[in-house]
Parts: structure tokens; C-alpha cells; sequence
């Protein structure tokens, strides 16, 4: 794929893996695109217009379900969301069956959260339609990255040569993973931080550097990006306390001090405050969490809208 390209690949989007540096700009270029149409006084465009996109999400999300709702919205897309608990998965149907009876009904695209990593892949076999990944299981979340790589790059005008520091539950995150395959794609350093029980068994092949100290994580970092301890994933104890997880691994001002003077400070959300993120580091002056979430909206615009094959002059009408 060159770099003038403007498609990806495939019919789907399952994960960043896979995905080249070049079709990872074509997304960040087009959120760019879409982040302006959001600014608009009426924020809407035709260019999914008579396409029908179904949100179905198994697992429970305010922040992606809401902002790929809001993406398709301002794409003129004919949505439908499925509550799973009122569903006939509850009933016992199967995912093959959930996906057959959706494929029935001639979707365009879906969009799914699933609890079992590779769901999405199965249904992208299963289906015709596009299968937008919305995080499933431990696996990826690329949506998630995509957003992330987009704030770094509007604050820091790029990805390449940066050095991002990744703290906090990295054994249970698809968005470390999702993070650790684009930044390091991209030409990142990546620094990968969490106590020696949360670190994924062969991080390295990642290609990130991991550390098990959060002050050389911190050193010098460009972005500070801090992960949710996911205790809905853990059976067992994998550290003594929070408070003494937040001893160690919390961010607090005087960690975030270790970092550049310009180094911005990121979280994907939801955030346990006093456990992996300090308040005042989480509402300082640093934090672009907020505009993490808004940035969201934009890129889960592009990647619909790329997927769906729209034109560029729809994004100007």
C-alpha cells in the first residue's frame, strides 16, 4: 500500500495487528477530517447515508458504545443497538446463530464487544458485513489506539521517536496491546510498567521495553498513558492492596514531574482516581483525557466511513 492510499485493505477492522503505518495514517488523516465536521453548527454528513450499522455489545461500555453511536449518527447511518440482556442470548442462542440471524437482515456493518477473545474474528468468517472490533476479551481494541495515537499525534505533531510510557494492568488490556502494536508500528519507544504478576508472559515480542520500576517508565516520556486494574478479570491475588498498588504504580504529581515538562497524560477510562491515577494528576493541566473522548468520536467516524467505502465528497458536503 503506498502512501497516497485511500482504502484499507480489508472488510473488516479486527485489530491493529496486521495493520501497516500507512493505512494507520489514513485513519488519523480522515479523523482529522471527521473532527471537523464534529465542529460544525449542524454536525452531519451523507456518507453513510442508507448504510445500516448494528452496535452489539455483550460486554458492559459507556464510553465506546455512546461514541460509535454518536460516530454513525453524524455519518447519516441507520443504526440499531442491541441490549444482549434482553436479547435472545439470554435465551441461549449462540454467537454463529446471533451472527446469522444479524447477517439475515443485510447489515452493512457491525460493531461488536465481545468478552471471548477472537469473537469478533469469528463473526467477520461468519458474515458479509463489515465487523468493526470494539474490544474482545484480552485481546485487542483498536479503536481505542487509533484514538489515543490520534490525541498523541494533534498534541505532539507526531508518533515517530516519542517515547510513551504504559502503566498499570498490562497482563488483562487489549487497549496496552492494541497501543503496543500501532505506537511501536509508528516508530514510538514504547515503556511498558505494572507489577511482575500483570506482566503479559513474552511482552517483549511486543516490542516495547518493559520495567517493573514506574519512575524509569516516566523518565523523559512525551505521553503517560495509565491503565485500569481490571479486577472483573482476576481470580487471584495479583498485588497485596490498591493502596499499595497505588504506592507504587499510582501516578502522582511528583512522578509525573519525571516525565518532559510538555508530556501529556492519557487514560482510556473508565479511571479507578486514588488507585492507578491521582486527581489532581487526572484534572491537572496535562491530563488530555477528555480529549481522548472527544477524539474518539472522530476516528470511529473514519474507520466506518473507510470501511464503508465512502467518497471524499461526501465528508465536504
Amino acid at each position: 500500500m503506498s502512501d497516497t492510499a485511500t482504502r484499507l485493505r480489508g472488510k473488516d477492522l479486527l485489530g491493529i495487528a496486521g495493520l501497516t503505518a500507512e493505512e494507520i495514517t489514513l485513519i488519523l488523516d480522515t479523523a482529522e477530517a471527521m473532527k471537523e465536521v464534529s465542529a460544525r453548527p449542524i454536525k452531519k454528513v451523507p456518507a453513510l447515508r442508507g448504510k445500516t450499522v448494528i452496535n452489539l455489545f455483550y460486554e458492559p461500555s459507556t464510553r465506546t458504545r455512546t461514541s460509535f453511536e454518536v460516530a454513525e449518527k453524524r455519518l447519516s447511518a441507520d443504526t440499531l443497538s442491541i441490549a444482549i440482556a434482553s436479547s435472545s442470548v439470554v435465551k441461549g442462542e449462540t454467537l454463529i446463530d446471533t451472527a446469522l440471524n444479524l447477517e439475515a437482515m443485510n447489515p452493512d456493518i457491525v460493531v461488536m464487544r465481545h468478552a471471548s477473545s477472537g469473537a469478533c474474528h469469528l463473526l467477520a468468517r461468519t458474515c458479509q458485513a463489515g465487523i468493526v472490533n470494539a474490544g474482545d476479551g484480552m485481546h485487542e481494541h483498536p479503536t481505542q489506539a487509533l484514538l489515543d495515537a490520534f490525541t498523541i499525534r494533534e498534541r505532539k505533531g507526531r508518533l515517530k521517536g516519542l517515547k510513551v510510557a504504559i502503566t498499570g494492568d498490562l497482563l488483562h488490556s487489549r487497549v496496552f496491546r492494541s497501543n503496543a502494536y500501532l505506537l511501536t508500528t509508528m516508530g514510538a519507544e514504547v515503556w511498558a510498567c505494572g507489577p511482575p504478576t500483570l506482566m503479559p508472559a513474552g511482552i517483549a515480542r511486543l516490542g516495547v521495553r518493559p520495567t517493573t520500576r514506574v519512575e524509569e517508565a516516566v523518565e523523559g516520556a512525551d505521553a503517560v498513558m495509565m491503565l485500569r486494574i481490571q479486577l472483573e478479570r482476576m481470580q487471584g491475588g495479583f498485588f497485596p492492596s490498591l493502596r499499595e498498588y497505588f504506592q507504587v504504580f499510582g501516578m502522582t504529581p511528583a512522578r509525573v514531574r519525571l516525565a518532559k515538562p510538555d508530556a501529556i497524560i492519557m487514560h482510556p477510562g473508565p479511571m479507578n482516581r486514588g488507585v492507578e491515577i491521582e486527581s489532581e494528576v487526572a484534572d491537572g493541566p496535562a491530563s488530555v483525557i477528555l480529549d481522548q473522548v472527544a477524539n474518539g468520536v472522530a476516528v470511529r467516524m473514519a474507520v466506518l466511513y473507510l470501511l464503508a467505502g465512502g467518497s471524499d465528497d461526501e465528508t465536504a458536503a
